[in-house]
């Protein structure tokens, strides 16, 4: 039984009252706690008493998320500071030093790709990945880069430079791949080269991507003229043909400023009724090395304007301006935007100069910080002709087109959700769509993929694999009916599991405050969000869409029928020749057009599925390939292994031998002789 302690402070308007009574109104740091006195959110201020008293406002309208962290709250401490540059610096480090779940903010927009150098791995590796949550504070991200393909084709042409591991895991176990021989990788499966020297190289590719790209090949340059008076030429060629690469990657940036001495970024905004698009253009030695892209969503709120303009304006408690205070004009946004930023980057990367769309309320706050971060002066200006002007102007143009793709974008799945609950006839718009599709070689490597698809768009984190369990489904023997009824009582049985251990702990908090007679109003209210929580804990689709036809629309309908779910979730088929929608128990299908926006979100959901499922088959096909039919046999490990094959030449020799022939080979004694020849021999 929770104690009144243990009560959020939204919950407490007591405790809440004295606590911020406590908070004085200075610059500083505060830091919200959980029930477990863990970190939930950090944040400044230059008035801390009224920036955390704005998040306990009724009148406030704050976000779902910072809702959400606000209901968690139990615990609020702060560290006040003498200015607010101070302030800025401390957040900074506290936020890197926690990585508070609610201080997602916009390094974790799932958009843009990040490119990820694991420095916690002892060969640390490069990839791409749209989750910007490192498991280890050594591990670096780069981005979000808003041209995807520009920054695969720049990954690419980097493996081809610089001899990196080129694979996540090894592909043999006792010897390095082909990689190793062409000179695209330095062995790094079986350690034929140091950590440290491994490192070296890495340090080289984080280069391009911190915009340092001269100073690399000015670093090169002389190692390979050094290589060749040493008489090494191997070694010059090969730092001869990096450069080339490194030169070649540069070139065809397609930004271009006469004043090629200073390094600057460049950042502007563009703003709709919900989302507000930041672009920022990285320029270095003159040249565009990267533009990076943010997004927010902005809840509904009159438009503010500046200069004439009219923008949308963000919520106080969205990611871009959180708090009471700022967040109302567009130079508090990109200030949000900007110190987000540069939080999360090296030292190096920071520019001598950032221009800047429109005047940042605290500029000289953030330049200081800056220039304290860099070791060197940092310039923050608002250009307002020439080239500079001009330069902001491209900027705020590609914000502008990439709000008015995600306006279409989004248009046209609420066209198309809005089309399918009429052609269904949901009660709501499915927002939350699951599609489920088998994919297997005549029965063998049978498996089964679930694709999410959240407000139209596909939402990877929740994407699932399964592999069919059943026995009688084998190679030669193949039953999509009997898999997908597999796969649906898999999915929603450990629902309601969930659910139903939520209810008991209701059950069981209510009968305590029943045998006690406490009539605590805080308890109550406990009791009546436990009991809420029970209901809304479970990720139950708005709408499951099965690859397949009558069949297999049956086969799921019975499986929720048994689980006394048919009437909670809404289940159809898509067939794949015509295209055919079929709903539980109609023989015919709908009289739909292939082209109308539902069936086409439908068929999107439907190839997405089939394709998750089709790549995990061939990996799985692929895995099974790949293993030795003497990985089956208990006791005969990978070093015994090969010395059967030595002796006996091949897998058909060994299973003609007897046991006293194997039992010759070394390190084969008479037991392992006869449980081999007992597995072909069965």
């Amino acid at each position: 039984m929770p104690s009144t302690k243990t009560l959020p402070l939204v919950k407490d308007s007591e405790r809440l009252e004295s606590r911020l009574k406590e908070i004085p109104a200075v610059p500083g740091v505060y830091l919200m706690r959980d029930e477990s006195d863990r970190i939930l959110y950090i944040g400044k201020s230059k008035k801390l008493r009224n920036r955390v008293r704005s998040y306990f406002r009724e009148s406030q309208n704050l976000s779902p998320r910072i809702a959400m962290m606000v209901q968690q709250v139990r615990e609020i401490e702060f560290i006040a500071t003498d200015t607010e540059a101070e302030a800025l610096a401390l957040e900074a480090n506290l936020v890197k030093q926690h990585q508070p779940y609610f201080n997602v903010l916009l390094k974790d927009d799932k958009k843009y790709p990040y490119l990820c150098i694991t420095w916690s791995e002892e060969y640390p590796r490069i990839f791409i990945t749209r989750k910007r949550r490192a498991s280890s504070a050594k591990d670096r991200y780069y981005g979000p880069y808003v041209d995807t393909g520009a920054l695969r084709s720049t990954l690419h042409l980097i493996k081809r430079i610089f001899p990196l591991r080129q694979r996540p895991q090894p592909l043999f176990k006792d010897r390095p791949c082909l990689n190793y021989d062409i000179g695209r990788c330095v062995g790094v499966c079986q350690g034929l080269t140091s950590p440290e020297e491994y490192r070296k190289i890495i340090q080289k590719v984080a280069m391009i991507f911190q915009g340092r790209t001269q100073e690399l090949l000015d670093i090169l340059e002389p190692q390979m003229e050094k290589a060749a008076e040493d008489l090494n030429f191997e070694t010059a060629a090969r730092i001869r043909d990096q450069i080339k690469g490194l030169q070649s990657l540069s070139a065809g940036q397609k930004v271009s400023l006469p004043d090629d001495t200073v390094s600057r970024d460049a950042i502007a905004l563009a703003a709709g009724t919900q989302h507000a698009c930041v672009q920022l253009f990285q320029i270095r030695a003159g040249q565009l090395v990267g533009r990076l892209g943010f997004i927010a969503e902005i809840p509904s709120q009159p438009p503010l304007t500046n200069g004439g303009q009219e923008l949308s304006q963000l919520s106080v408690s969205s990611p871009l301006c959180e708090g009471g205070e700022a967040g109302v004009e567009p130079g508090a946004i990109l200030q949000r935007v900007l110190e987000e930023h540069y939080q999360n980057v090296e030292s190096v990367e920071i520019p001598s100069e950032i221009s800047v769309q429109y005047e940042l309320p605290e500029a000289e706050i953030l330049a200081d910080w800056l220039s304290n971060r860099k070791g060197r002066k940092v310039t923050i200006v608002t250009p307002q002709r020439q080239t500079k002007a001009e330069l902001i102007e491209m900027v705020e143009r590609n914000a502008e087109y990439e709000l008015a793709r995600m306006q279409r974008l989004g248009d046209r799945n609420s066209q198309a959700m809005e089309d399918l609950a009429e052609l269904l006839d949901l009660p709501e718009l499915p927002h939350r769509i699951e599609g489920y599709d088998i994919s297997h070689i005549q029965g063998s490597d049978a498996v089964a993929s679930r694709v999410v698809f959240i407000d139209g768009l596909p939402a990877n984190q929740h994407y699932r694999h399964y592999k069919i369990k059943n026995p009688e489904i084998k190679s030669g023997h193949s039953d999509d009916f009997a898999s997908l009824a597999e796969v649906i009582g898999r999915r929603f049985r450990k629902n309601q599991e969930k659910e139903s251990s939520a209810t008991n702990n209701v059950r069981d908090l209510t009968d305590q405050s029943n045998e006690n007679e406490l009539s605590n109003l805080g308890l109550r209210q406990e009791v009546s969000s436990l009991s809420s929580v029970s209901h809304t804990i479970s990720d139950k689709p708005d709408l499951i869409m099965i690859d397949g036809g009558k069949g297999q629309l049956s086969a799921v309908v019975a499986v929720l029928r048994e689980m006394n779910l048919l009437d909670e979730l809404r289940v159809v088929s898509l067939a794949k020749q015509r295209e055919e929608i079929f709903l539980p128990g109609e023989s015919l299908p709908l009289p739909t057009n292939s082209e109308q926006p539902g069936v086409q979100l439908l068929r999107r959901v439907r190839d997405e599925a089939h394709r998750f499922a089709v790549s995990f088959h061939r990996d799985q096909r692929s895995q099974r390939m790949k293993r030795s039919r003497l990985d089956d046999i208990p006791g005969l490990g990978h070093h015994r292994q090969k010395l059967l094959l030595a002796h006996f030449r091949s897998i058909d020799y060994l299973r003609l031998a007897t046991p006293e022939q194997l039992a010759e080979v070394s390190g084969i004694g008479p037991r392992l002789a006869q449980q081999i020849y007992d597995y072909f021999h069965p």
